[in-house]
């Protein structure tokens, strides 16, 4: 495969393995550094579209622990989390480019990426999946919530038979909405809804007319559709040393107010260097997070959408019997 302008060759990219050596990772610092962002919960990347694990799995090779570092980055984070009251949830991957079951590997995975399930080996794929996901739920306690990410067709994964798996062995742990079955909550990706979502209507980045009408209603409490916005700092998910493009401190402040005023979740993400470090930029706009909420939090935790929706320059939430309105254009003096 040829790669893209600043990119890498895929047989490189298999490779990196053997080179792989997070060495400053430090879980504790990674905790405290999201709890100084105010956070209430983390969750943390198990294994993504390549198939790479962070974590000790006893059924893959391509791991954390066959690298230089040789550590499960995973338990360590469990256990620092638990150490601190640090509710802890997994994202893990449904498509895996690395594994043999999941795609015909003998081809570049730019020709099959998305998985063949019409091939005999298909149902193998899925025991795996079955046996990394009791791993996850079974070795490192508690488990805030599965992030599943299954990209396109997600109805392949067969997607009940893991929510049982969950409900199983962890019945408390929430699950998203991206396995082919609807979840526990819906995940709008680098975007805020316009409106408060309710039960049966997906906002999208598009403002649609239906998204127009909805955005100063306000839903009764059984119609509302608990969710969560995923976003990045800059513009790239993964550690990116050639993206400056950063969101401001401000800009990230006010989207969580635009999320929390609207009863969602604020999933923020950091992408930590190939030392295991997170970088200067991303705890600069983490800490102000944290300051600004070190003197607001009353009006973002334990809150929900406010009475007043669709008014350009207040954002309300609401909790108990009090209403916080949030100004966002303040007047100025006059003229």
């Amino acid at each position: 495969m040829v790669p893209k302008p600043g990119g890498i060759a895929q047989a490189e990219y298999v490779e990196l393995p053997k080179r792989f050596d997070p060495a400053k990772f430090d879980a504790r610092a990674l905790v405290d550094l999201a709890r100084s962002a105010g956070q209430r919960y983390m969750v943390f990347t198990t294994k993504h579209h390549d198939g790479f694990c962070m974590f000790d799995s006893a059924y893959t090779d391509y791991k954390i622990t066959k690298t230089p570092y040789g550590k499960d980055i995973v338990g360590q984070l469990a256990a620092a989390a638990q150490e601190a009251g640090m509710p802890l949830g997994f994202y893990y991957s449904p498509p895996d480019m690395h594994h043999p079951a999941f795609r015909d590997t003998s081809k570049l995975a730019s020709a099959n990426w998305g998985g063949e399930p019409m091939r005999p080996e298909w149902p193998l794929y899925l025991d795996y999946m079955q046996l990394q996901l009791t791993e996850l739920l079974t070795r490192y306690g508690p488990v805030a919530l599965i992030w599943f990410d299954g990209l396109s067709n997600q109805e392949k994964y067969d997607g009940r038979r893991f929510v049982d798996l969950i409900r199983r062995l962890q019945p408390r742990t929430l699950f998203n909405d991206r396995l082919g079955v609807a979840g526990d909550y819906q995940t709008p990706e680098q975007f805020v809804p316009n409106g408060i979502p309710t039960k049966g209507i997906r906002f999208n980045a598009v403002d649609t007319s239906v998204q127009q009408k909805l955005r100063s209603e306000v839903p009764k409490e059984e119609d509302f559709q608990l969710w969560e916005t995923c976003m990045t700092i800059n513009k790239t998910w993964a550690y990116n040393a050639n993206d400056h493009e950063f969101k401001s401190a401000q800009f990230l402040i006010r989207s969580l107010m635009e999320v929390a005023s609207r009863g969602g979740n604020f999933l923020l993400n950091v992408g930590p260097q190939p030392d295991g470090q997170i970088q200067p930029e991303f705890q600069e706009r983490l800490r102000a997070i944290g300051e600004w909420l070190s003197v607001n939090g009353d009006s973002i935790y334990g809150t929900t959408y406010g009475p007043v929706q669709g008014v350009p320059a207040i954002r309300t939430t609401a909790k108990s019997n009090r209403i916080f309105i949030h100004v966002f254009d303040w007047p100025g003096s006059a003229m």
